[in-house]
């Protein structure tokens, strides 16, 4: 018997655990794409933002931020579009844009999680209709049946479960993978807007001691 023909002895719940593994796929190609693009070369990204913002060239580094499209280029971009208005409205605009990348970020994971929980309990539910249906036959005929015939009704039954966990263990074990990649992602955004903010802090300070000492002057 290929697998086709297991599908269908499944019954109706083999539609739905099919229906949960397209959303789960869907998912998992457009969360790889997404996390993928995400990945920059951190350390490289802040050297080039911190030469830019010592030299005070805040228009080059939007346009090197607006190169990289990344979800942490993009939030020190927005940042640095309040550059004038002060070091305040910076620290608010990164913190509102790192909370819209996050969101982005992890946009169908909680349909993953789902399909992770719901594959197997669909995969139960079919081996419980099933199993009933099995008995149900053995009352209909009154016992007279062999254990093959019994036996064959059951195994059936079981063919819901089998899918349901193949669907829902490769899902849950993705879903965790993506998590920790997003959790990765978030603490280097953190990481880089917090170091951003103090640069600009600084480049600030270091304007107004020059503003005094010209006053002096």
């Amino acid at each position: 018997m290929n697998l086709l023909d297991m599908f269908f002895k499944g019954g109706f719940v083999m539609w739905l655990i099919l229906l949960a593994s397209i959303l789960g796929l869907a998912v998992i190609i457009d969360r790889f794409i997404v996390l993928r693009k995400a990945r920059i070369n951190v350390p490289a990204f802040m050297v080039r933002i911190r030469g830019f913002i010592k030299k005070r060239d805040i228009s080059g580094a939007i346009s090197y931020c607006m190169e990289e499209k990344s979800p942490i280029s993009n939030i020190v971009r927005k940042g640095l579009m309040k550059y004038r208005f002060g070091h305040d409205r910076v620290k608010d605009a990164i913190e509102n844009a790192g909370s819209q990348e996050i969101i982005k970020l992890e946009k169908g994971l909680n349909v993953l999680a789902t399909v992770a929980g719901v594959a197997p309990l669909l995969g139960f539910l079919g081996t419980v209709t099933g199993m009933i249906s099995a008995f149900m036959t053995v009352q209909e005929l009154q016992g007279a049946v062999g254990p093959s015939d019994l036996a064959g009704g059951i195994w059936e039954a079981l063919i819901t479960t089998a899918y349901g966990l193949i669907v829902g263990i490769p899902a849950l074990a993705i879903y965790n993978y993506f998590l920790g990649n997003v959790k990765k992602l978030v603490g280097e955004m953190e990481t880089v807007a917090n170091d951003v903010v103090d640069v600009i802090q600084d480049g600030k300070e270091s304007e107004k001691e020059d503003e005094e000492i010209e006053f002096e002057a």
